[in-house]
Order: C-alpha cells, then sequence, then structure tokens
C-alpha cells in the first residue's frame, strides 16, 4: 500500500492530472472502456446480485456515462478560475477562486451498487485534478474482481488504480498519507473510516445510509404513490440506500393503499417473484438471515417466503408496525416494508426526527401546504414529491446525508467542488498605496470609523 501511494504522489506532483486536456481524456478512455465490456459487466452483477440486465444498464452504467458526459460539457468552466467581487479595502484589486486538486484520493465503494458506487465518486475526483485509489466492495467479489482488471490493465497507476480486499486491506490503505477519502456503506464503518481519517487531519466525505421515510397523505393519486413507492422499494431487492424503508400512510387509506402495493408487486414480478427475471437476490448469507429475523409472521400483509439457498426474499409488507418493533430499529436495506399510520402530521414529524436524520425522504401528497410543512420540519438529506428515487437522476442536484446518514455532497458539478480545494486568490498593483493601514496609527482609527461607513 505504501509503494501504490507512493507511486500516485509521484504521478500527482509531475503535474498531469492537473492538465483538463488529460482529464478530458482519462474519462473518455474510461467511458469507452465500460462501453466495450458491458456485456462482462452484467454477467458480474448477475453472479454478485441476480442483478437484472436493465436494473445493471439503469442504475449501474447509465448513471456513470451520464456523469462522465456531463464532466466533459461543463469541466473545462468549472476549471477555470472564477472571478468575484472586491471590497473598498482593497481597492482597486481583482479577486479570484482558484479550484485545486487534493492530491491522492481513495474512494472506497459499496457492495449494493458495487460499479456505480465505486466509479461515480472517483468521476469527481478524476474531473477535480487527482489521482484516485478505487477500493470496491469484497462482498461483491466478482464485480470488484472486473472492475480491478478492467482499470488495472487500462490507466496508469500512477493516475487510477483498484486494490482489492477485506477490512484489513481498508484498513492498511487508510494508515497511509492520503490527501482525501470518500466512503460509501454503513454508519459503523463509517464512524471507523473518520477515525482514521482524523489521524492524519485528512478531509473525509462520507455516504451513509438510515430509515428513509415515505409519507402518504390522503389527499394524493393513491395509484400512483403505491406504484412508485413499490418500484423504489423493491428494485435490487431494496438494497438501495435511498429506498423508502418504511411507509407513514395515513390510517384512513391503509387498506387501499396495502392493496395496491400488492397489485403492483404482482404486475412488476408476477405471482412467484422468484421465477421472475427481473427481481434481484440478496447479497450474501448473513444479510439474509439478518432480513429473514426481521419478518414477523403476526406482522406479514404479503410475501414472507424465502429460500435460503437462493438467497431469495420475497417483497414482503408487514402492517400493524410501531416504533417498538425491531424491524424498524436499524435501516432494512432489504425487500421488507413496514406500514405504519397516522391521522395528524404531527404524529409523522415527531417519531421522525426523533431518529436519526434519514438519507432521503419521499412525500405523496397534493397539498403544496403539507409538502413544504414536511420538508420545513424534518432534516434528511434529500428526497422526492411523489415520487422516490429519482431524485438521483438530476445531475445539478447534490446527493447527500446530513447527521448519521453522513455529510458532504457529489454528483455534477457538486462532485468535481468536493474533490478541489477552493484556493483564493487576490491581485494587487504596487500603487497606489494607502498609508491608513500601517503604523504608526496615531489619528488613523476615527478615519477607519468614517470609511467602514461607506461601505
Amino acid at each position: 500500500m505504501k509503494e501504490i501511494v507512493s507511486t500516485q504522489q509521484n504521478y500527482f506532483k509531475k503535474g498531469k492530472p492537473k492538465e483538463v486536456s488529460y482529464r478530458k481524456e482519462q474519462l473518455r478512455k474510461l467511458k469507452n472502456t465500460l462501453k466495450s465490456n458491458e456485456k462482462r459487466i452484467f454477467e458480474a452483477l448477475d453472479a454478485d446480485l441476480k442483478k437484472p440486465y436493465f436494473e445493471t444498464y439503469e442504475t449501474e452504467l447509465l448513471i456513470s456515462y451520464q456523469e462522465i458526459d456531463h464532466i466533459l460539457t461543463n469541466l473545462d468552466r468549472w476549471a477555470r478560475p472564477q472571478k468575484v467581487s472586491g471590497s473598498l479595502f482593497n481597492f482597486p484589486s481583482q479577486n479570484y477562486i482558484y479550484q485545486q486538486p487534493y492530491g491522492v484520493s481513495l474512494v472506497i465503494g459499496a457492495w449494493n451498487y458495487p460499479l456505480q458506487l465505486t466509479l461515480n465518486p472517483a468521476l469527481g475526483s478524476m474531473a477535480a485534478g487527482n489521482c484516485t485509489i478505487l477500493k470496491p466492495s469484497e462482498l461483491a467479489p466478482n464485480t470488484s474482481s472486473l472492475l480491478a482488471e478492467l482499470i488495472n490493465n487500462t490507466f496508469n497507476a500512477g493516475y487510477l488504480k483498484v486494490i482489492e480486499g477485506d477490512a484489513e486491506t481498508t484498513q492498511e490503505v487508510l494508515n497511509q498519507p492520503l490527501d482525501y477519502i470518500f466512503f460509501t456503506g454503513s454508519s459503523r464503518v463509517g464512524k471507523i473510516i473518520m477515525k482514521s481519517a482524523a489521524k492524519q487531519l485528512t478531509p473525509v466525505t462520507l455516504e451513509l445510509g438510515g430509515k428513509s421515510p415515505a409519507i402518504v397523505d390522503k389527499n394524493t393519486d393513491l395509484s400512483i404513490a403505491a406504484k412508485r413507492i413499490a418500484w423504489g422499494k423493491f428494485i435490487n431487492a431494496g438494497q438501495t440506500c435511498v429506498s423508502p424503508d418504511y411507509v407513514y400512510v395515513h390510517q384512513s387509506i391503509e387498506d387501499k393503499f396495502c392493496q395496491l402495493l400488492q397489485d403492483y408487486i404482482a404486475e412488476f414480478y408476477g405471482s412467484d417473484p422468484q421465477q421472475s427475471s427481473d427481481y434481484a437476490r440478496i447479497i450474501n448469507n448473513d444479510h439474509f438471515e439478518r432480513l429473514t429475523n426481521l419478518i414477523s409472521p403476526q406482522n406479514i400483509y404479503h410475501g414472507g417466503n424465502t429460500d435460503p439457498s437462493d438467497r431469495y426474499i420475497e417483497p414482503t409488507i408487514l402492517t400493524g408496525i410501531g416504533w417498538n418493533d425491531e424491524v424498524m430499529e436499524e435501516e432494512i436495506f432489504g425487500p421488507i416494508l413496514p406500514i405504519l399510520t397516522f391521522k395528524k402530521l404531527d404524529q409523522v414529524i415527531e417519531p421522525i426526527n426523533n431518529y436519526h436524520s434519514p438519507l432521503a425522504l419521499y412525500i405523496f401528497s397534493d397539498s403544496k401546504e403539507k409538502q413544504e410543512t414536511l420538508i420545513q420540519s424534518i432534516s434528511f438529506g434529500g428526497g422526492c414529491i411523489n415520487d422516490t428515487i429519482a431524485h438521483l437522476g438530476n445531475l445539478e442536484l447534490p446527493f447527500g446525508g446530513i447527521g448519521n446518514s453522513g455529510f458532504g455532497n457529489y454528483h455534477g458539478k457538486s462532485s468535481f467542488d468536493l474533490f478541489s480545494h477552493s484556493k483564493s486568490i487576490m491581485k494587487k498593483r504596487n500603487w497606489p498605496e494607502v498609508p491608513l493601514r500601517y503604523p504608526p496609527y496615531d489619528g488613523n482609527l476615527k478615519w477607519l470609523r468614517k470609511l467602514s461607513k461607506l461601505l
């Protein structure tokens, strides 16, 4: 690890990664590499998660392609020094903000979207002019191995390098003198990453998770709400950091809403989702066992069937759930959807705010007043009105958590800004000279007070 980091430090010092033309050339090379190996990427994600090819293209490849294209279109403008206004105290002067890369970045990816959540932060690092080390999740071994092969055989190791391994490997690279760390994963591991970064005062971004609620008001298109929540919850078998973790539905429409959810599950995946080619699997046996223990038989409204040999858990709806139930203690990260009910918005706002701030929140209501009340009253990372997950598809919207769900934003220009240090520069001539600021100060204070009133 020491040699890998040293190689990247030396490559960065040579200055090539800072050249905007070089950054764009490398981004194009990465996109071409992905394009040329789409079939192998489909196969790797199928082997790791039995992820449908459509979901792999939609949520892994397409997002990466769009991010690269967006960067290529805007990078010249982002990288250019930005002129800002000056102040009377320093008149005349010209003032600029220069974007400076940090140096060597470490990006630690997650297993649930093992390609996209490893590559997309790295795109921001590359765009900003850094050298980058990628550490894919070992829990998705086929994707990790393929990423290592494709990138390490295509790029100069001093510029872009994939390392593979378990927690010990990650800790070993964290012990090296890195310039930036980006981590996607659990809050538990995020604390370990942050502790390691603190030892060397290395800046860090944490993209974590949390129990992201969907709130369904009685004044909404209930069919659309059920359809979009079912899609957002059960895509990738619920293993999505911004999937609706649970639903708060108005008490008067609970029965109709649950029936509609059940209908859409059948429409999406058929009467036996295990036979559907459009439904993914749980990543490994440990997660499978954890999830099955959260399914309380007495609360099953729909689903509940499991098959350990296939790591299959049926899309499951639980009713009669309260905050004291085990399924509400931590993020579910699987295809289990608890339903809670409310009469008034206060019964939603208070318990959500009593828990850790969620990464996402989804509001289904036709009332603009209720929409604004919920947006202003609850602390959360980001979200949607009358949809789920879709906000990730807009590169103009920064993505990130707050509090226990993480900190730091990326996607689009936010990724470039995240991996850049904003360097402030004031340019002045040798004249005119202002004697007021220099000692001796006798009599200068009254003039300074008068001058300050003009500002």
